[in-house]
């Protein structure tokens, strides 16, 4: 299993909010700290806005923040509401080839098995961990020097 790009940045943006301690944010500042386009992210924010992960404010002072404490966000809330789906394999699709074997194969249950792992252990990281994790992040992300301007 791979996760997307969406994704990946999604955790990205709430990790930029959460170091930015409840200031707001704005796309311009986190697309230069990341070497991304700004429509990129953009494209992203929907999700994480419509989630309620992210909280956006308008206007020309505008910018967005986190939906809630960065240690109520779970990677795992981040993961469902950026990845379309979980199929390991053909089997999990609703629209999968008939197999005599779904309802007792060995190969199913194990990936089955596996993919709740994964969410279990996702489940346990929030974005608040990931922040914490790397003391040094508000200078790895430009903010120290975004907040000594202001």
């Amino acid at each position: 299993m791979r996760l997307t790009r969406q994704t990946n940045y999604a955790v990205r943006i709430l990790m930029y909010c959460a170091a930015n301690d409840g200031q707001l944010s704005r796309i311009g500042d986190i697309a230069k700290a990341y070497s991304v386009s700004e429509l990129f992210l953009f494209k992203i924010l929907q999700p994480l806005t419509k989630a309620g992960l992210i909280e956006s404010v308008r206007g020309r002072n505008g910018g967005i923040r986190l939906g809630r404490t960065a240690d109520k966000i779970s990677l795992l809330d981040v993961v469902k509401v950026t990845e379309e789906g979980f199929a390991m394999a053909e089997c999990f699709e609703s629209d999968a080839i008939e197999c005599p074997l779904v309802d007792s194969c060995g190969f199913n249950a194990a990936l089955r098995k596996a993919l709740g792992a994964f969410f279990d252990v996702l489940s346990t990281y929030s974005i608040d961990d990931l922040v914490k994790a790397r003391p040094s992040i508000n200078f790895l992300l430009g903010l120290d020097e975004q907040h000594s301007a202001a």
